[in-house]
């Protein structure tokens, strides 16, 4: 799904904020992006939803080198790719349940059936009363929960996550992983940035860790400590 060859990444005539990073997430896989802040997550993010070239290095997508892609093929990619952004980007002028519509009708579904659908995961994120509000009047934690249902809807074959759960309390932040492990059970391939330490090793997947430019694969993280179960 994801192969990572020798990659680094720079901005500009600027230092690397990667290099020569080697990894690859096999299809329907589950993995943290692991480190400090500054670490790195969002570049390595941006690089995997194709907002970003890397400087060096091969990457290959869906088993495609993303060089060899034309425009049109690099469009169709992007649209098996859901991506959660850690700035949300929202369409003010867009209620909440049209800004999570949005792609669904770009790309032609049932407008009833996907309007149902929409409507169900707002209120399974806890917004099921606000679905003709502007994101404008909602809160950092409301937004963030908007943009993963616009993420989440259509099911893509690669969720790609920045900080998904940076803007809630642990409780919703559970429910969030919960919701986005059940995706993982129906064939989607998950990639969540995170720095909470805590959430990581309650979840118990693989982790990238990223730390000052570099990165490495490890096994699940320990619990730092046993935790309460929280009702899905």
């Amino acid at each position: 799904m994801i192969d990572f060859d020798e990659v680094s990444l720079r901005y500009a005539t600027g230092p690397e904020v990667l290099r020569d990073i080697t990894f690859k997430f096999d299809p329907g896989s589950f993995h943290f992006v692991f480190g400090a802040s500054g670490a790195g997550k969002s570049s390595i993010l941006k690089l995997m939803y194709l907002g970003r070239t890397a400087s060096a290095g091969t990457i290959s997508l869906f088993g495609r080198d993303v060089r060899s892609l034309s425009r049109d093929e690099r469009a169709q990619l992007r649209r098996r790719i859901g991506v959660v952004f850690q700035d949300f980007r929202l369409l003010d002028h867009l209620s909440a349940l049209e800004n999570v519509l949005l792609c669904q009708e770009i790309a032609g579904r049932d407008a009833t059936r996907a309007r149902d659908e929409a409507a169900e995961l707002l209120a399974w994120v806890g917004l099921g009363n606000h679905l003709d509000a502007s994101p404008r009047t909602l809160s950092g934690g409301q937004q963030q929960r908007v943009a993963i249902a616009r993420a989440v809807i259509g099911r893509p074959r690669l969720l790609i996550a920045d900080e998904p759960t940076g803007n809630v309390d642990d409780t919703l932040a559970v429910r969030l992983l919960y919701l986005f492990e059940e995706l993982n059970r129906l064939g989607t391939t998950v990639v969540i940035a995170t720095h909470n330490r805590s959430l990581v090793g309650r979840f118990r997947h693989p982790v990238l860790r990223l730390a000052k430019g570099s990165a490495h694969l490890e096994g699940p993280l320990a619990p730092l400590r046993r935790d309460k179960e929280v009702a899905r």
